[in-house]
């Protein structure tokens, strides 16, 4: 049975609601995003997606919406978009892994126009050409490869068969628990959390990095221990972070000062 009358206005309004809420955060707007945003896709499946989890590799079968809502969906959306004069710009999702950026399908069979569709955003037609490079470049950033610190002593690497004991690290890889030498990440040095210049350019200066997270039993939520590093990227940090370390106290003090007046 298709929508009826009212059912299709709510729609459209809820539609066009989503496209331009997800617009004003983001500064563009594509079709997974406007599905975010109208929850037909949990982003928690979008962001499993985005970092090779074995569950969520077909994306499209976690979008939650019927073929004629479907079709509704990208019909407003195409009007939307006409009617704010926006502008499509191509931006390839991609993960991140140890051995380099991979390009990410949505669908199953990789059909090249169905994945085109996927990968176009659209933007405000008064961005310059350097703009939409820029954030064409930022969209198509693959999110941070993630390090899990154990906080229990149980569980082996499920490629070399090796014990990891609590507090050693572990990449996850389809699912699967690796240690860092089988992950290829045995290389980098840990740089702690606290220090937010010398992470901030020691992940700059890395041609690789992770995030080490470790999960907190009391507050039920994964929180940020640190960095994976190359120790070449780490050294220059500390570097010019003692290079510049007289500069950056005299802004600290000048902005306490600012904040007390």
């Amino acid at each position: 049975m298709g929508l009826d009358d009212n059912k299709t206005v709510r729609l459209c309004d809820r539609i066009y609601a989503a496209a331009e809420a997800t617009l004003k955060t983001n500064g563009s707007v594509g079709p997974l995003e406007l599905f975010q945003e109208m929850r037909l896709l949990h982003p928690v499946h979008f962001d499993g997606w985005r970092r090779d989890s074995q569950h969520y590799r077909v994306l499209e079968d976690w979008i939650q919406v019927g073929q004629e809502r479907f079709d509704l969906v990208l019909r407003y959306f195409g009007e939307w978009a006409r009617e704010r004069g926006l502008c499509p710009i191509e931006a390839s999702y991609t993960r991140r892994t140890p051995r380099g950026i991979e390009q990410l399908r949505v669908t199953a069979d990789g059909n090249p126009e169905d994945e085109k569709f996927y990968r176009m955003h659209y933007v405000p037609a008064e961005l310059t050409e350097p703009q939409r490079k820029k954030l064409a470049g930022k969209l198509e950033g693959p999110p941070d490869l993630v390090v899990f610190e154990k906080v229990t002593p149980e569980g082996n690497c499920s490629e070399c068969g090796s014990k990891s004991h609590k507090g050693t690290f572990l990449f996850m890889e389809k699912g699967q628990p690796l240690c860092l030498a089988c992950a290829d990440l045995d290389h980098l040095e840990f740089l702690p959390a606290g220090d937010a210049a010398l992470s901030r350019r020691a992940r700059n200066h890395s041609v690789l990095s992770a995030v080490v997270v470790r999960f907190s039993g009391t507050r039920k939520r994964y929180e940020r221990q640190g960095l994976l590093v190359t120790g070449a990227a780490l050294a220059r940090a500390e570097e010019e972070c003692a290079g510049d370390a007289p500069e950056r106290e005299a802004r600290r003090a000048r902005a306490a000062l600012a904040r007390q007046a």
